[in-house]
C-alpha cells in the first residue's frame, strides 16, 4: 500500500490497524537536541483517545505510547524516532457481519474495490484509529515549533446547528468542554442537540478551525507546494473532512475585490495587513499574518439507524450497524487537525532554511 508517508524534510509515516496489535508512526527529520519523553507526546494523545465523553465511542482505549528509538538520555539524538501505542480493548466480532457487506459512508465498498480484500475489523487502515501516529508525530512537530515562537490553537468552531460566538471565546473552554468549543454556552446548546441526535440513532457533523500564530512570512512555494495547498492535502487526509476554507473561503467568492483585499501597512517597523481574509497566506506564501482555515467534518457513517446498501452477493439489504461509534467525530478530531497542520508547517519551515543565500550563511557560519 502506497500513501502512508506524509511530508518531505520532516517525513512522518504511520501503521497499523484499528484491531490489530498496535498503531504507531515513524518521524523521520527531526533534528538533534530536543527534549522529548513519553509525556510530551502523551498530552497530545489523551485529547484524542476514545471513551472519555458521553459523545465519543464507549470503547476503552489508554493509548499509552512508548518511544522506541530516536530518543537518548530525554533528547532526540536526529536519527528516526519510532512511536508505538497498544491496542488493549479490540472487539472484533463486533464487526463479523459486516465482513459480507457495504456500509454506507465508510470505504469498505473503495477498499474492496482497489484491493479485492479488506480489513473489516474497524476498517483496518480507513480507521479514525490510524490518526494516533498523526497526534503522536504532530507533538513533536508541535514542541518543535513552540521552541521557534509557532503556536496552534484548534476548536470546534460549530456542531450542526450550534455555531461559537467568538465574543465568548475563552481558550480554557477548548479542554473543558467535551465538544472542544472555545464557548461554555455554544457547547452545553451543542451537547443538548447532540443527545437528541444520540435518542434517534443518528449522527452529526461540525467545523474545526485552527488558527496559527507567530509563522513567519515567506513559507511555501509559489507553484505546486503552496502552503494552503499542502495544508488542504493535510487536512483532507484526515478521513472525516470533506472540505478545507483558508480565510475567508468561500465568502470570497461573492465579493468585490476591494472588499477582499487585504490592505497592507507599517508597523513597528515591519509590513503587516489591516485585515486578513486571506488566512495569513497570499500566492500559496505566509504572509506573516495568523493562519486560520477550517475544516468540515461529516456526520459519523456508522449509525443504529436503519439504512440501505449491498452485499457481496450483489444483493440489495438493509442493515442497522452495530459495534461502539462516535455520535459525532469533531471533539476527538481537532487535535487530529491540529497536528496535522503542525506538520505541514514545521515541514515548510525545513525547506524554507534552503531559499536564500542569507539563512545558509547564518546556519553554517560563512
Amino acid at each position: 500500500m502506497a500513501g502512508s508517508s506524509y511530508g518531505k524534510l520532516f517525513q512522518i509515516t504511520t501503521w497499523g490497524e484499528s484491531h490489530g496489535k498496535a498503531l504507531g508512526v515513524v518521524v523521520d527529520g527531526a533534528p538533534a537536541g530536543l527534549p522529548l519523553c513519553e509525556a510530551d507526546i502523551q498530552l497530545f494523545l489523551d485529547r484524542r483517545k476514545p471513551g472519555q465523553t458521553k459523545i465519543s465511542t464507549p470503547r476503552k482505549e489508554n493509548d499509552e505510547v512508548e518511544i522506541l528509538s530516536g530518543v537518548f538520555e530525554g533528547r532526540t539524538t536526529g536519527t528516526p524516532i519510532s512511536l508505538i501505542v497498544h491496542n488493549t480493548s479490540q472487539r472484533s466480532s463486533d464487526y463479523s457481519e459486516i465482513a459480507n457487506y457495504y456500509r454506507p459512508g465508510h470505504a469498505d465498498y473503495t477498499f474492496d474495490a482497489k484491493y479485492g480484500f479488506r480489513d473489516y475489523r474497524g476498517g483496518g487502515r480507513s480507521s479514525a484509529r490510524e490518526t494516533i501516529g498523526r497526534v503522536a508525530a504532530g507533538a513533536i512537530a508541535s514542541k518543535i515549533l513552540s521552541e521557534l515562537g509557532i503556536h496552534l490553537t484548534a476548536y470546534t468552531k460549530s456542531i450542526g446547528p450550534v455555531s461559537i460566538d467568538m465574543e465568548r471565546f475563552d481558550k480554557n473552554a477548548i479542554l473543558e468542554t467535551p465538544t472542544c468549543m472555545p464557548d461554555y454556552q455554544a457547547s452545553k446548546q451543542a451537547e443538548q442537540y447532540l443527545a437528541e441526535c444520540m435518542r434517534e440513532y443518528d449522527s452529526v457533523g461540525g467545523v474545526i478551525e485552527c488558527v496559527i500564530d507567530g509563522v513567519p512570512a515567506g513559507l511555501g512555494e509559489p507553484v505546486f507546494d503552496k502552503l494552503d495547498a499542502n495544508l488542504s492535502k493535510a487536512i483532507m487526509s484526515v478521513g472525516a473532512v470533506k472540505a478545507v476554507e483558508i480565510g475567508d473561503g468561500i465568502q470570497v467568492a461573492s465579493r468585490r475585490g476591494s472588499e477582499n483585499n487585504d490592505a497592507f501597512m507599517m508597523k513597528d517597523g515591519q509590513v503587516t495587513k489591516v485585515t486578513n481574509h486571506a488566512g495569513g497566506i497570499l500566492g500559496g506564501i505566509s504572509d506573516g499574518s495568523p493562519i486560520i482555515f477550517r475544516a468540515y467534518v461529516k456526520p459519523t457513517p456508522s449509525i443504529f439507524s436503519p439504512q440501505k446498501t449491498v452485499n457481496k452477493a450483489g444483493e440489495n439489504i438493509e442493515i442497522s450497524i452495530k459495534g461502539r461509534h462516535d455520535p459525532i467525530v469533531v471533539p476527538r478530531a481537532v487535535v487530529v487537525v491540529e497536528c496535522m497542520a503542525a506538520i505541514t508547517i514545521l515541514d515548510a519551515l525545513f525547506t524554507n532554511a534552503t531559499a536564500k543565500m542569507d539563512t545558509l550563511k547564518r546556519i553554517y557560519h560563512a
